[in-house]
């Protein structure tokens, strides 16, 4: 389990970025910069579409604060390029297809939809400071409103 103060897991994973393919991204790649990763279920659904917008939109207020946004699903990186493409997002989507970043920092796990239970993406958000630690986490997040609350936790 994640908590703030501890040393953020570390991570390499293959990258879309501006709708093109990327290199692949590790966490140590953001130092001296706070992190916003967030994981979301699926490309192209109505949820993980509207967060993935509001995060575009919020970018320039992340870059005032000295942040950058990484969002994280098990989609392929030609699903995310696809995505990023259609939506013009301006930051990486890293593709975890085993799900072992996922799980290092919670967004795996049991969860219930419209009453049935299943394993998978818990929608999730950890806010990572500059130097490296876990600043705070969002679980079972709620989309609408959720930019403005991960704004506030980059100004604590």
């Amino acid at each position: 389990m994640l908590e703030p103060g501890k040393r953020a897991p570390a991570f390499t994973l293959n990258s879309a970025s501006g709708g093109k393919a990327a290199a692949k991204v590790s966490l140590k790649d953001f130092a001296g910069k706070a992190v916003v990763l967030y994981f979301y279920p699926k490309d192209n659904t109505p949820g993980c579409t509207l967060e993935a917008q509001d995060f575009q939109k919020a970018l320039p207020q992340l870059k005032k604060r000295n942040a950058v946004v990484l969002g994280v699903s098990r989609d392929s990186v030609e699903s995310h390029c696809k995505f990023g493409d259609k939506y013009a997002l301006g930051f990486p989507l890293l593709s975890d297809p085993e799900h072992e970043v996922l799980e290092k920092y919670g967004a795996w796990g049991e969860k219930t939809l419209y009453g049935k239970k299943s394993v998978g993406i818990i929608r999730t958000t950890v806010v990572v400071s500059a130097d490296g630690k876990v600043k705070k986490v969002f679980r079972h997040v709620k989309v609408k409103g959720h930019v403005d609350a991960v704004l506030a936790a980059l100004d604590e």
